[in-house]
């Protein structure tokens, strides 16, 4: 009889968890013991949910758009700055030279010594090669060199004075310079052929 007792209650036991399972409406909302639902259906509309979602996705691509503008902005104005900057610099460094420039023209003037004037004049070139030298300008070498269409512009061909001269720099009309390893001007050349 004892064992019997027991089945019954783990039957009951087991049928009260049941009907808690149960006691979900279809919905999915939950029932309270009556058979009620509990809490309210929320009926949406497709066509509005979709609204709101088009205009909080037109949102966020109007900030983005709104941030990249101030972006590109900013780094315009910053690039402008830099670029004046760096002008300044040079233009301040030359400056000294054109004063001795014109302290030279004085002098052409007033000084009948074509030796001095020389010396002078050869003083203020050294000077203003080394000024752009310390800003990064460094001649080009052609002289003897392979014709080199990235660096050189040949302007004209010549029929070559000896065979190892075919295709290669026989004179240097306008020399070529580099900007911190960058052509910024090609040279000027002439090709034998």
């Amino acid at each position: 009889m004892e064992n019997q007792v027991n089945e019954d209650a783990k039957a009951v036991n087991t049928d009260n968890v049941v009907n808690e399972e149960q006691k979900v409406a279809e919905n999915g909302l939950p029932m309270d013991n009556a058979g009620e639902v509990i809490g309210e259906i929320e009926e949406t509309d497709p066509a509005e949910a979709h609204k709101s979602e088009v205009a909080e996705l037109k949102d966020k691509y109007l900030r983005l758009y709104a941030d990249f503008e101030n972006f590109r902005r900013r780094t315009a104005k910053e690039k402008l700055e830099m670029i004046s900057g760096a002008s300044a610099d040079v233009i301040k460094s030359v400056l000294p030279i054109v004063d001795d420039f014109e302290r030279a023209k004085v002098s052409f003037d007033s000084s009948t010594e074509i030796e001095a004037l020389k010396e002078g004049v050869d003083l203020i070139y050294s000077k203003l090669y080394k000024t752009l030298e310390a800003k990064g300008l460094k001649p080009m070498q052609s002289k003897g060199e392979v014709f080199d269409a990235e660096i050189h512009e040949s302007i004209a061909q010549f029929p070559a004075p000896t065979e190892d001269l075919k295709g290669k720099v026989i004179d240097e009309i306008e020399k070529g310079y580099y900007l911190n390893d960058k052509v910024i001007r090609y040279a000027k050349v002439i090709v034998g052929a």
